[in-house]
């Protein structure tokens, strides 16, 4: 891969990184594109507006080992941990922002590639803020690749979309049939403690599902717009909840109905409402929470990542310290 080209997770090279079609989703939901608009100052291109973030890791010896590695502010990492007792192999590896946040104009992607065998734990080191918008939009792009035999955590902190903010996040996994992928995504109504609940004007997200070949076999969709004529606190959206959280397990370590079971064993009693089912094709199963309580949704998703790691690879998740 040279400076200034990237490649898909065939290996097949695309754009140039500087090409606007490398950093812009192929399609942008109308809720948002709506908002289209010049800012009068840093726009989009301008310098520190596209963000770009591609990580390869590969199985070297007897651990995981950072073996590609581009960024442009505001992303950025800092090198690989190996902090977990019960896996010393796994890169434990935190994404970060120059920045205070995602504002108006951003266009961020991050392309992150786990070789065969490796074992790796992404996470960011704080919550992913979206600022207030006057003009124009925010889209971020998450393409995560987890080849076969992996193991692999994907593990963000919550998105708050400030009030008047307006973003646009696609995440693509591609998960080999002997790869395991765990992924969780928390969205909170706004910032709870300064009484902002919904004055975003809209977040919407997708998250594909795919295999090596294109396929898709899941997705997942949300649409949050206040402002709407549906608006964002009816039964089939926030239901009157200040947080919505969701977390997925894709493996083939056990079968999907075991993930269920361990999945809503762990949530039971919790006094959150949540749902579990088994993903498509038996893949695995996945978990979407609602609550109220930022530190007891965030518990009951620790225990549903807890709960899955044991059952998966006989290991209880390790205490991340992120302060």
């Amino acid at each position: 891969m040279t400076a200034t080209a990237t490649a898909t997770a065939a290996g097949m090279v695309t754009a140039t990184r500087s090409d606007p079609a490398h950093y812009t989703p192929e399609r942008i939901p109308a809720e948002v594109l709506r908002h289209a608009g010049r800012p009068t100052a840093l726009g989009v291109g301008r310098p520190g507006k596209i963000g770009l973030l591609e990580l390869g890791f590969e199985r070297v010896g007897g651990r995981t080992e950072l073996v590609d590695h581009y960024q442009k502010s505001p992303l950025q990492i800092m090198r690989p941990l190996y902090f977990d007792p019960a896996r010393p192999d796994l890169a434990v590896t935190f994404l970060m922002s120059t920045g205070g946040g995602i504002v108006q104009a951003d266009r961020l992607r991050t392309d992150l590639r786990c070789g065969a065998g490796t074992a790796v734990h992404l996470t960011t080191q704080a919550a992913t803020k979206i600022h207030r918008m006057d003009a124009d939009y925010a889209t971020q792009i998450v393409n995560l690749t987890a080849e076969e035999g992996s193991y692999v955590e994907y593990l963000p902190e919550p998105t708050i979309p400030h009030r008047d903010s307006r973003c646009y996040q696609r995440s693509v996994i591609t998960v080999a049939p002997s790869a395991t992928v765990l992924a969780s995504e928390t969205v909170l109504a706004g910032r709870l403690a300064h009484g902002e609940r919904n004055a975003y004007q809209v977040f919407a997200a997708d998250l594909e599902w795919r295999r090596p070949d294109g396929r898709l076999f899941a997705v997942d969709t949300v649409r949050l717009e206040p402002g709407g004529a549906g608006g964002v606190t009816g039964p089939a959206v926030l239901a009157g909840h200040d947080l919505l959280s969701t977390f997925y397990a894709v493996s083939p370590l056990a079968p999907a109905t075991e993930i269920a079971d361990a999945l809503h064993d762990a949530l039971d009693g919790s006094g959150l409402p949540f749902g579990v089912s088994v993903l498509p094709e038996d893949a695995g199963a996945w978990l979407r929470v609602l609550g109220d309580d930022p530190p007891a949704v965030a518990a009951a998703v620790r225990r549903a990542w807890d709960a899955v790691r044991r059952l998966l690879i006989g290991a209880p998740a390790p205490a991340l310290r992120k302060s």
